[in-house]
């Protein structure tokens, strides 16, 4: 196995599904019981923020009482013992890759443990159960929401992103469907540098066919046995 000194790797809903978190394409998961043009949009939010704060305290408790699993658990210690430079991008919003003992995690698509002032922008801890009512601890303002990117905005920390995918010499996404951009476009960035792919993924992407490689099964085997490679190598 070739050794890799810096390695980008961007991890979707299928490196937490084993976690009970569901995907969005679960049936009979929590997306399913919600229109996701009510809860997960500016719009929604506008109209009914307590229905958004109702769907998000759900989430939030599946979250919290949830635990790592094999797969955030192998990507922390390959952050913590790979000699070069291990990056996580993910586009989850828990937060089992931190209790997975990973460090520094972009979160593009926001954080479910963490609150937002849509007056002022302000950011803090959110509490187990949010409310519409609650005023923001910056401005006072009663326009809390979660710290989440919804659909038809856009993804945190994009610049920095692209920047330390130029950097890379091998690009890995783990888990994703391969079907929501920006995400679903940094293979094809990749593969335009010269940096090698790689997609870990329970079945075939919509993307597979772009990575110069592709493992498949759960990730909680998958991952853990390619962290061992890349260790061993």
């Amino acid at each position: 196995m070739a050794h890799h000194q810096n390695i980008v790797i961007l991890t979707g809903a299928g490196v937490s599904a084993e976690s009970g978190l569901g995907t969005f394409r679960d049936a009979g998961g929590i997306w399913t019981k919600y229109d996701l043009e009510e809860v997960a949009t500016p719009e929604g939010f506008a109209r009914n923020p307590a229905l958004v704060h109702e769907f998000y305290n759900a989430r939030r408790a599946n979250c919290l009482d949830a635990h790592h699993n094999e797969a955030h658990t192998a990507l922390g210690r390959l952050q913590a013992e790979h000699p070069g430079r291990v990056t996580l991008i993910t586009q989850n919003i828990d937060d089992l890759h931190e209790r997975g003992g990973a460090t520094g995690v972009v979160h593009m698509h926001g954080e479910l443990l963490r609150a937002l002032c849509a007056a002022c922008a302000h950011r803090w801890d959110a509490p187990r159960e949010m409310d519409p009512t609650a005023p923001c601890p910056s401005c006072n303002a009663a326009a809390t929401r979660p710290d989440i990117v919804w659909f038809g905005e856009i993804p945190y920390h994009m610049d920095e992103i692209y920047s330390l995918l130029t950097e890379a010499d091998l690009f890995v996404a783990i888990g994703t469907s391969g079907t929501v951009y920006p995400a679903a476009g940094f293979v094809s960035e990749a593969r335009a540098m010269g940096i090698a792919t790689l997609e870990i993924n329970l079945e075939p992407s919509e993307g597979s066919a772009l990575f110069d490689r592709t493992l498949h099964g759960p990730a909680t085997e998958t991952v853990p046995e390619w962290v061992e490679g890349v260790l061993g190598a």
